[in-house]
């Protein structure tokens, strides 16, 4: 069954409205859908529903809700990835693949080692990564889009990163022998007279890693530092492979 996505305002007592044009095309033109046939909707905040199409116009798409459920498969933890932006296509993999796994939003960061700039065409670059989250969302069936967020240079990541989540996790070649593992459990177990860990930040260096500078600072800062295993991974796997051990670790 296809899923949708609106906004709150379109979720009414018995029906959802559904304006957006691209979806209205997919829907008659594409899935050639017609009244009586179902889809999923989520409303992009808490619930998803199953809804019987009723009206079908060019204009908007009408539908009886005949299920509300709170999202199934939205982790409870929030992860957001910080990556050092990869040069070509490297980025389009990297949220594809982090959506699939659950990540809550990515920021892309202009770090010391970064070879792209922002000149030409960057502003298209977040258009295109965004919609790539959007499809990727829509393949998966989650219940959010994450956001792929305006980037940001190193500097701003150290005035900001410490406030906003319970654990920020920088993952370093240079480390050989403090684990994933060790560092979650660790922060788990200081906070389990306080609330659960929620917000977790994972900090990805671009092709060259990070400067050493970058990396005392993080340090310096307060954010932990782990390995990723004994083998350098490109930094298109890094990521992914930081997302799935902390899934793993907190949510599975």
């Amino acid at each position: 069954m296809s899923r949708f996505f609106v906004e709150k305002s379109a979720v009414k007592e018995n029906f959802i409205e559904i304006t957006d044009q691209s979806d209205i095309r997919h829907i008659m033109k594409v899935l050639r859908l017609k009244a009586g046939d179902f889809i999923e909707v989520s409303d992009s905040e808490q619930y998803e529903y199953q809804v019987e199409l009723n009206e079908i116009s060019s204009e908007q798409i009408l539908g009886k809700i005949h299920d509300k459920q709170n999202f199934s498969r939205e982790p409870e933890i929030q992860v957001s990835l910080y990556q050092g932006i990869p040069k070509q296509g490297k980025m389009e993999t990297i949220i594809q693949k982090a959506v699939e796994l659950g990540i809550w939003r990515i920021i892309p960061v202009f770090m010391q080692r970064t070879v792209v700039t922002e000149k030409g065409n960057f502003k298209n670059k977040l258009v295109r990564w965004q919609k790539i989250a959007d499809e990727a969302v829509k393949q998966c069936k989650r219940g959010r889009i994450p956001q792929i967020e305006s980037p940001l240079y190193t500097k701003d990541v150290f005035a900001r990163v410490m406030k906003e989540h319970d654990l920020v996790l920088f993952l370093y070649e240079n480390e050989e022998k403090i684990t994933i593992k060790q560092v979650l459990r660790s922060a788990a177990a200081k906070k389990e007279s306080r609330a659960p860990l929620k917000k977790i930040a994972l900090l990805i260096g671009p092709e060259g890693g990070f400067s050493e500078e970058e990396a005392c600072t993080f340090q310096e800062i307060g954010a932990s530092c782990a390995t990723l295993g004994k083998t350098i991974l490109r930094t298109e796997t890094a990521g992914i492979a930081a997302l799935a051990m902390v899934m793993y670790e907190l949510e599975l």
